[in-house]
């Protein structure tokens, strides 16, 4: 029942975040104000409650990344890759697919591309 139950719940997840992408990339300019002003504040609100969930403890380890026998310190990947998407410029797939369709340009450091 579990295995069923995370299968919806996955599946889920992705249709939501598949429509997203594609009001993203389809929508006129009024539809995605009004997208913004509904799914950002739910997305942040996700995914700051995700981070909390994986916040580290007193001795740097990630609770739910961390075993008993298997310790991780941070940062966990769930803070690398939320790092990845809302600070860094550029993600490493966006570098790739950027040199796979050979528009391969210099990167901006991240201080100058505030």
């Amino acid at each position: 029942m579990d295995q069923i139950l995370g299968q919806i719940l996955r599946q889920g997840v992705w249709e939501r975040l598949d429509m997203l992408d594609e009001l993203a990339s389809h929508a006129d300019a009024s539809s995605l104000a009004s997208v913004a002003r509904t799914e950002v504040p739910r997305l942040t609100d996700g995914l700051r409650a995700l981070l909390a969930a994986h916040e580290p403890d007193s001795r740097g380890r990630c609770p739910e990344c961390s075993g008993r026998w298997r310790p991780r310190r941070g940062p966990c990947p769930v803070w690398r890759a939320a790092h990845d998407h809302l600070v860094t410029t550029e993600t490493a797939a966006q570098q790739a697919r950027r040199a796979s369709s050979g528009h391969e340009t210099s990167r901006m450091p991240a201080a100058s591309a505030r």
